[in-house]
């Protein structure tokens, strides 16, 4: 079909530019008013120091350790000991720190923290390969999910955590609500009516401009299991249920995660959603926002755009799946102002890539034939299977897309983490396979909320092996106002190296590695205070666990094989208090 091959219209890139150049220019932070330092200044971390059993840093910069799993939420709160109670674990920080967002209180010297904790193995958590009994279970769910971390800087230049009014763990059986088309409908609803609760997998994040914090849940579908005889429909298939035991073994002995339990079904439905929590309210539930679609949700980054629509770009983070973005149908604040959340009406799209260096947009509307035909006939049912609505338009199958980065030119990077099980290359995909990944970046006409883009890569990992710009995987991004990228990874790093965080000039592409983690480990998440002058980064999974691999957050300690590795923050400062990543 003709229309499947070119943009709808015929539109080139030339026509997407305004009849400009046909090679666009992405001006990144040329642009801007530069410091008179350059914009990456600072002595990188060799690659040779980047693969120790502990953390290393470039050598202009210092690192502190602070919330690592099991810690009290709050002075006086229950200290860690392994393996958790349930009941303690349900106070305490959680395991897998990703995402996270700072809320200031006081300036850039103390403020909330809000942290996805993504996953922890049951060996890791429970120090078994499966829970015996409900309380195992309940330690395992309590450990994941998010918190809300009131932190404060010392006269020192130290962070620790701070007694607070506004300290909360939201986990698997906190209850939550469900706003936006998809609320109230019969593919949320359980036939024996249990209220909805929980998050599950959340891994990275965002924030909008009305200081609410956005978590995304991820990998739900690895909590689900059923026994034998047990088969899962077309639509569970495609986001990957199945039946046989789950990988955490929680349905043995809580029936919510039992697939065949009819009491329950469309349980797995209430996961993989973005969800909003008010950092500053902790009575309020968290609401699974259904207008921005179900799917492996990665990261949600926020921008407003024209009209002062908010618009919201996220990755579906799986092998050959698709980058969507959401667009508010109207100016948030007027929407605000009439008690309307700008997240629960607006356009879901999934991107299609073409040849060329343009793209487009295709709205996931039942009013789109194609998804009609897919036997999607209502919002809600377009929405909570989102990844069928991007099948039906020919959205492009991408690898494996994470984190989304706002630039300060409205230019928009993804990091694509890599796809072994690519075949045949595309455009927006060139190497298969694809083991090391890439970043793409592109720009959106009409300020985000247009429905064609211009692109083009903007890294290849595989290209950067042997320098000392080396890297692979990327995962994490984040670009500040100076037009900075931060990359981090989430994979086997080549050259000997930890998974690690960079920092690419946009304009030239160049690399520095700032920071490395500690082996087995993922670099993830990041946060800033306002004068960008403390980076706050998480070292996810150390050692995936293994003590005989690394005893971190202990300091400068040789593995001992006995001492657990515990997920933690690392606050990044420059030696000289300059903004983080100059």
């Amino acid at each position: 079909m003709e229309h499947e091959k070119t943009p709808a219209g015929g539109v080139t890139r030339r026509a997407a530019l305004g009849g400009g150049a046909a090679a666009v220019v992405f001006p990144g932070a040329a642009a801007l008013a530069r410091a008179e330092a350059p914009p990456i200044g600072f002595r990188p971390l060799p690659r040779a120091l980047a693969g120790g059993p502990n953390p290393a840093i470039s050598p202009d910069y210092r690192y502190s350790v602070l919330i690592p799993w099991g810690d009290p939420l709050a002075p006086g709160g229950p200290a860690f000991r392994y393996p958790p109670a349930a009941a303690d674990q349900a106070r305490q920080v959680g395991i897998g720190h990703d995402g996270m967002t700072f809320f200031p209180l006081d300036g850039s010297r103390r403020g909330l923290l809000a942290v996805n904790f993504e996953f922890g193995r049951n060996a890791s958590v429970l120090g078994k390969d499966m829970p015996e009994n409900l309380d195992d279970a309940r330690a395992a769910q309590h450990a994941i999910g998010a918190g809300i971390v009131e932190i404060e800087e010392t006269s020192s230049g130290h962070w620790r955590t701070a007694a607070s009014g506004f300290a909360r763990r939201i986990h698997v059986n906190t209850p939550v609500a469900f706003a936006g088309p998809a609320a109230g409908a019969a593919v949320l609803s359980t036939p024996g009516g249990a209220p909805p609760a929980g998050m599950l997998n959340n891994c990275a994040d965002g924030a909008t401009p009305w200081r609410s914090w956005l978590t995304c849940e991820e990998n739900f579908n690895f909590y689900f299991g059923a026994g034998d005889g047990w088969t899962p429909g077309a639509r569970q298939t495609r986001y990957g249920l199945k039946g046989g035991p789950s990988v955490y073994g929680w349905e043995r002995f809580d029936r919510r995660f039992d697939l065949a339990d009819a009491a329950f079904a469309n349980e797995e439905n209430r996961f993989g959603w973005v969800v909003e929590i008010d950092p500053f309210d902790p009575g309020a539930a968290p609401v699974k926002r259904t207008a921005l679609g179900r799917f492996k949700h990665e990261g949600a980054a926020v921008t407003v755009g024209r009209d002062n629509r908010v618009v919201v770009y996220m990755g579906d983070d799986e092998r050959f799946e698709h980058i969507y973005k959401f667009v508010s149908d109207d100016d948030w604040e007027a929407m605000l102002a009439r008690g309307e959340s700008p997240l629960d009406r607006g356009t879901l799209y999934a991107a299609r890539f073409y040849g060329g260096g343009v793209g487009e947009w295709r709205p996931l509307t039942p009013d789109v034939p194609a998804i009609r035909d897919a036997g999607l006939t209502t919002r809600a049912e377009v929405l909570t299977f989102a990844r069928l609505a991007a099948d039906a338009v020919w959205a492009t199958p991408m690898d494996r897309p994470e984190w989304a980065a706002v630039g300060p030119e409205g230019d928009i990077f993804m990091a694509l983490t890599n796809n072994r099980a690519r075949t045949a290359p595309d455009a927006a995909n060139p190497i298969a396979p694809n083991p090391d990944g890439h970043i793409l970046r592109w720009r959106d006409i009409h300020r985000h909320t247009g429905t064609v883009f211009v692109w083009e890569i903007f890294r290849i990992a595989a290209r950067t092996h042997g320098s000392e710009e080396s890297f692979s995987d990327p995962d994490g991004l984040w670009a500040d106002p100076d037009g900075r990228l931060f990359i981090q990874t989430d994979g086997d790093q080549k050259d000997g190296m930890n998974n690690q965080m960079l920092v690419a000039d946009t304009d030239t592409g160049a690399l520095r590695r700032l920071f490395s983690g500690v082996p087995g480990s993922e670099i993830t998440g990041i946060a800033t205070t306002p004068d960008r002058r403390t980076m706050f980064v998480n070292v996810q999974h150390p050692g995936n666990g293994d003590p005989a691999l690394t005893n971190f957050p202990v300091e400068n300690a040789v593995p001992d094989g006995a001492t657990p590795p515990r997920d933690a923050t690392v606050a990044i400062t420059r030696k000289d208090g300059g903004v983080v990543g100059s």
